[in-house]
């Protein structure tokens, strides 16, 4: 609508994890387990289910109107993109950016593959804390009837145990040092150690080390040289290494080892306790921290040129809030584990042969090639493509490059004029996994960052502040809430609740608003189809007119100011109030012609022109409604290519603040009127006499048409002094008087104005509270601090007004 070449790309990516659990699932429900299937025919069903489901979100996205260009929608397992991530891991293999090791990572039991950070889920969960007696050795090796405690919520796993540690500074422990205990149940020694990793005031101050089950064990351990004991099978089962058990599932496991342990004398108490846990977010299975031979991606290399990108401005992430963050994570980035131990998702190109020598190509053929180069003498008749997969975020990161072939044709058309691209959208929990990468991989790959702003939008929660999930169930289906409140009121709900950077605290209330938001639309479009025009009327709405063009362009000012700033919701919400107050509440009640009698041509092409501007503006939110209204014959006839979306959108004009201010008086007149009637009971076709008390320099005569319409008022005398008996109110500094001489209630009428008073007063001791703090005037702006003055004055002067019209009731 500004003339742009906008090009929204839709996709999906391959969800890895996700999916192949869900096909699992599927197998099983066939009575197919995933080893009894080739690799071939796995990912056929793989891809009948993509087939089927993988689309949905895409469908849900077209219900709600999202503008994408969807002859372009990509898909991460396409062949070209699958292609050119099988480039870039070579090409990162042979800068010496990717290598093979062992390292503690996040393993899935249930999925039986590593997951990275962002895949899991840190929940808060009921657990007990077992307090278990390690007794100590004597010098000759016999046990020994002394003990220490250590607290563990996971006594399952104290057969990988391979020392006790404490605070070298902890007085109770210290005749503990290059002292021995036994493993309760196995009877194998294990050392005790000191380091001041351990926290004196947690537990008992003793902590078991198991270094193949926890990551910060890990690290002592290679501090203290600690062997690794896995007991655990890659489904969380136990296996030989733990000696007892062996073969139990690890939760059955933790129940019967506490059995043994009070059996033997070994289970001191047990506790009721609340910690948070990892929980693999496809599977929902506990995370189990495992050393596991995995391939990784050097991430130092890349994070610095990624990090300046930010700090230096030439991305702008909205809000700034997460600047913060994204420096404190890429300055202590850690290598990225690529490899997935799945099969749906690009195999990684590494080729073994059979004494596990292995090389790094594309094909088969090249890896002979490279074997000959590389092992002369080693057989190369029997390839084996390396079983993993690479992390879909892998793919996922040359996302911005790949959806315009720059891997397969790296100086195509599209590339060169699309990339960089302006926006991304995202959530804030994936701005390193995702956003930081899709960074590095721009700056590796074209040299060049892949976007200039990155919008980051909050959580959707429910009113409760409950994050969505499927598990509470209140996370509602977008098809249904569009079947019952229409695709505009969905959009215009959620965007209401959408602050930049913030949860969204959804609440179907919401769309419900923008339903009604929607029928106020259509019925101001209704009553302007309904007028009769008279061309020989003059146009009596000159005042009318000149103000909604000025609030019009002051709304549209801030609606820019808005959009440049990315408060989508901030913008929609001026819409909204441009829409429904000016146009609809007041703008069309001042033009609207009397019961049955026509409007004039001028005011009525004139409205007709503000009607389709306002089209515009609400378009981008309200896209199906405003496309309907468009095409229809009140704004002229239209080509079938003269749309909503591509017409041109409006400019700030000038702006009349007096006029606007003037206006403001008048509305705040006509409210008051209005109040009156309805506290009074009297019917709005009765007209009332108005007295004006003018205080201020405000020109009522320039609007009396506005007022004897709005207000149905009889007459109005400008008076200088009071008049008793009569209902009173007062805008700004004037004073108005309602003469109800057989309407008037003084009972009522005095309980008003007392109550108006006492607000008044409410409100004057929070504005002197501010006045009397030293620290707000001398740090306040001078503005500020002067508005804050003028408050006062005015709630003073009102007060007195009100005091003076209170006497005249008793």
């Amino acid at each position: 609508m500004q003339g742009k070449n906008a090009c929204w790309v839709p996709g999906t990516d391959h969800a890895s994890i996700a999916t192949e659990a869900k096909v699992v699932a599927l197998l099983k429900e066939k009575g197919i387990e995933k080893k009894d299937v080739s690799r071939e025919e796995f990912l056929k069903h793989a891809y009948e289910w993509k087939d089927k489901y993988g689309g949905i979100i895409l469908k849900q996205l077209e219900k709600l109107g999202a503008s994408c260009d969807w002859d372009r929608t990509r898909f991460t397992m396409e062949d070209d993109l699958s292609e050119g991530v099988v480039d870039t891991f070579i090409h990162l293999y042979k800068k010496g950016w990717i290598y093979r090791g062992i390292r503690m990572v996040n393993w899935d039991p249930k999925g039986k593959t590593a997951v990275s950070d962002e895949e899991v889920i840190r929940k808060e969960v009921n657990q007990k804390l077992y307090y278990i007696k390690y007794f100590l050795m004597s010098d000759a090796g016999d046990q020994t009837n002394d003990h220490i405690l250590i607290a563990t919520t996971r006594p399952e796993t104290i057969m990988a145990d391979a020392a006790i540690c404490v605070n070298p500074n902890d007085e109770r422990y210290r005749y503990l040092k290059g002292k021995q205990v036994f493993i309760p149940l196995l009877n194998r020694s294990i050392p005790i150690i000191q380091d001041e990793y351990v926290d004196m005031e947690f537990g008992t101050g003793c902590l078991k080390v198991t270094p193949a089950h926890d990551l910060n064990d890990y690290e002592l351990g290679i501090k203290h040289n600690l062997p690794v004991i896995d007991i655990l099978n890659d489904d969380g089962s136990l296996n030989e290494l733990a000696v007892i058990l062996v073969g139990e599932d690890r939760f059955t496991a933790r129940k019967n080892i506490a059995s043994l342990l009070e059996e033997n004398g070994h289970l001191d108490k047990v506790e009721e306790y609340k910690s948070q846990i990892g929980f693999s977010e496809r599977t929902d299975a506990v995370i189990e921290p495992k050393l596991s031979l995995q391939w990784f991606c050097k991430m130092s290399e890349m994070s610095g040129p990624a990090l300046n990108y930010v700090l230096d401005g030439e991305i702008k992430l909205i809000p700034d809030k997460f600047i913060n963050t994204y420096k404190h994570w890429m300055e202590n980035v850690k290598d990225w584990c690529i490899s997935r131990q799945l099969w749906w998702g690009q195999q990684i190109p590494v080729w073994y042969n059979e004494k596990g020598e292995w090389v790094v190509a594309k094909t088969k053929q090249q890896a002979q090639t490279e074997f000959k180069s590389l092992y002369p003498d080693s057989p190369i008749n029997d390839l084996r493509q390396d079983d993993d997969v690479v992390d879909t975020w892998f793919s996922a990161w040359l996302w911005p490059i790949s959806v315009f072939d720059g891997f397969k044709d790296p100086d195509n058309a599209d590339i060169n004029y699309y990339y960089p691209t302006n926006d991304l959208v995202t959530a804030p929990e994936i701005l390193f996994f995702w956003v930081a990468r899709m960074i590095m991989a721009g700056h590796e790959f074209r040299g060049k960052a892949p976007f200039r702003n990155v919008y980051l939008t909050g959580i959707v929660r429910d009113k409760q502040g409950r994050k969505m999930s499927k598990s509470l169930g209140n996370s509602p289906d977008p098809l249904n809430l569009i079947d019952k409140y229409g695709a505009d009121g969905v959009r215009v709900g959620m965007l209401l609740c959408s602050p930049a950077g913030n949860d969204l605290m959804f609440d179907e209330a919401y769309c419900e608003q923008g339903r009604n938001f929607a029928n106020k639309i259509w019925n101001a479009f209704r009553l302007l189809k309904s007028w009769e025009i008279d061309p020989e009327l003059v146009n009596n709405n000159q005042q009318a007119i000149h103000w909604f063009d000025s609030a019009f362009n002051q709304a549209l000012k801030d609606i820019e100011d808005n959009y440049k700033q990315y408060r989508l919701s901030e913008a929609l919400m001026g819409i909204y109030k441009l829409v429904w107050d000016d146009f609809c509440a007041w703008y069309l009640e001042m033009i609207k012609p009397v019961y049955q009698q026509p409007i004039d041509q001028e005011t009525y092409r004139i409205t007709v022109e503000y009607f389709e501007k306002i089209l515009k503006l609400l378009h981008p939110f309200m896209p199906f409604l405003t496309e309907e209204l468009w095409h229809d014959e009140l704004f002229g006839t239209r080509g079938e290519m003269d749309c909503c979306i591509v017409a041109k959108c409006p400019e700030p004009g000038n702006i009349n603040l007096p006029l606007i201010i003037d206006i403001n008086i008048i509305k705040q007149v006509i409210s008051e009127i209005r109040n009156i009637r309805n506290s009074k009971q009297i019917l709005p076709k009765e007209l009332l006499p108005l007295d004006i008390k003018v205080n201020s320099e405000l020109n009522y005569k320039r609007y009396l048409n506005i007022i004897f319409k709005l207000a149905n008022i009889s007459e109005v005398d400008f008076i200088s002094e009071k008049v008793s008996g009569a209902a009173k109110f007062i805008v700004g500094m004037d004073e108005f008087f309602i003469s109800l001489s057989k309407n008037i209630d003084s009972a009522s009428e005095k309980e008003r104005l007392e109550k108006e008073i006492e607000y008044l007063r409410g409100f004057l001791r929070s504005v002197e509270a501010k006045l009397s703090n030293d620290k707000f005037v001398q740090n306040a702006k001078i503005e500020v601090v002067e508005n804050e003055r003028r408050k006062k004055d005015d709630a003073l002067s009102k007060i007195k007004i009100l005091e003076e019209s209170l006497q005249g009731t008793i």
